[in-house]
């Protein structure tokens, strides 16, 4: 499966922020000695960014999204570099 360099960077940084959700709602300490409100205020925020970027970028992993970028691509109106 090929995915364009954005998708795949937003994609990772999307699970690894809802990763670090998840640790710090079970109260598991990622960072050692750190100031736990203001780690918590500054996670949520970082996850909710990428989440709302991540949503609001067209990334084409559909099938009908797929068919899209091929469009797109044929019609010369997208230059995607593809990333496996």
């Amino acid at each position: 499966m090929e995915f364009d360099r954005g998708t795949l960077f937003r994609s990772i940084a999307l699970g690894m922020t809802l990763v670090n959700q998840m640790l710090v709602a079970y109260d598991f300490d990622p960072i050692p000695g750190r100031s736990e409100q203001f780690y918590d205020v500054i996670s949520t925020i970082a996850t909710v960014t990428v989440a709302i970027v991540t949503w609001f970028k067209n990334n084409y992993l559909t099938f009908r999204g797929k068919q899209q970028l091929k469009v797109l691509q044929r019609e010369g109106l997208t230059e995607v570099k593809k990333v496996y």
